[in-house]
């Protein structure tokens, strides 16, 4: 079968090429991949600034059918639809955080695409304590959608409190910036979007997500849109996703006095900002890294009641073979979430 394979360490080093198909261990599953998005991790895996154990199979976030069961695996079944939660491929299980649930910080953890092989290919296996049945009016499409959307859960609903009526910051609309604009618009806030011009196509989605205020910094002036819209407090909380550091030093001057800073983004790379910042306005500053056991059972509750709207932040589907420029679109953010399927 066909794979996308990180070779080996250094910048690129990703082929096509061809793997052999997996088979299940006892207490395994095997899923014929129908979607996988490509998340920004694996663009930073592909510039080398993403931890990765190559030669490994990138790509986490997937849908897909079960096609075979181990023979102790006990409550999935041939032709269930499902996806995948991949950070748990391998973890100690022992640790503090293993059994609170907070598997990201496990010091053995590898995640599924990037430590073990993962979903830009036809067959995945995982661990059924791994495997999520999705809900029969979620698409596949929709499906491939539930790792990041785990993400955005985590920074707009698990950090702190973010209230009905309050003001936020999104900066940068990529398609984990959407998902997040999906949740405080369900939350009932008032989302400011900002972007740059190449963000577009991005910014016209965040508009039709429900976004109140939409701003391309590359023409228009945020500080005296942030002003403007706040009376001049500062926004209420900021979810910074772009990762850019421009955004971040903007973002931190446009909270207000005790307000709350999320870190969704990442930089890749070492920057400067004005940190005082964080003391002088006695910020609440949170870092949100990927998501917990806790928020896959508050992400699943999500979709069965049917009210995020997450379709819209989809707007390409592209066979496995065109990774590249798959890959390009991602890079060039001419499109939301970019989706591959298997195609031989």
């Amino acid at each position: 079968m066909k794979a996308v394979v990180k070779t080996k360490l250094g910048f690129g080093n990703i082929e096509l090429m061809e793997v052999p198909e997996p088979h299940c261990a006892s207490d395994s599953v095997k899923i014929e991949v129908k979607y996988a998005g490509i998340c920004g991790t694996d663009l930073h895996i592909y510039h080398d600034t993403y931890k990765s154990n190559p030669p490994v199979i990138i790509g986490h976030e997937f849908s897909g059918i079960v096609t075979d069961i181990g023979d102790k695996v006990k409550n999935i079944k041939k032709g269930d639809r499902v996806t995948v939660l991949p950070s748990t491929a391998i973890t100690c299980g022992v640790c503090e955080f293993c059994k609170s649930g907070n598997y990201m910080f496990c010091n053995e953890r590898k995640s599924l695409g990037s430590g073990t092989d993962g979903g830009f290919t036809k067959y995945v296996i995982a661990r059924e304590d791994m495997v999520y049945r999705i809900p029969d009016h979620v698409t596949l499409e929709e499906a491939a959608l539930t790792e990041p959307l785990a993400c955005a859960v985590q920074a707009t609903e698990e950090l702190t409190t973010i209230n009905v009526g309050d003001t936020v910051l999104l900066s940068g609309p990529g398609p984990i910036g959407l998902l997040c604009l999906t949740m405080l618009v369900l939350k009932g806030c008032k989302v400011i979007v900002a972007g740059t011009g190449a963000d577009s196509v991005r910014l016209d989605i965040a508009k039709k997500l429900g976004a109140d205020v939409i701003v391309n910094v590359s023409n228009e002036d945020l500080k005296e849109i942030i002003i403007r819209e706040t009376n001049g407090s500062g926004v209420d909380v900021v979810v910074e996703c772009s990762g850019a550091p421009a955004s971040i030093s903007s973002c931190l001057y446009a909270l207000k006095k005790m307000g709350k800073y999320i870190q969704v983004g990442i930089v890749g790379k070492e920057i400067t900002v004005d940190f005082d910042t964080v003391l002088y306005k006695q910020i609440q500053l949170f870092g949100s890294l990927a998501h917990s056991k806790k928020t896959w059972e508050r992400v699943g509750k999500i979709l069965e009641q049917r009210k995020i709207n997450i379709a819209p932040v989809i707007t390409h589907k592209i066979p496995l073979r065109d990774w590249k420029e798959a890959f390009e679109i991602c890079e060039s953010k001419l499109g939301g979430k970019v989706l591959l399927t298997y195609d031989e």
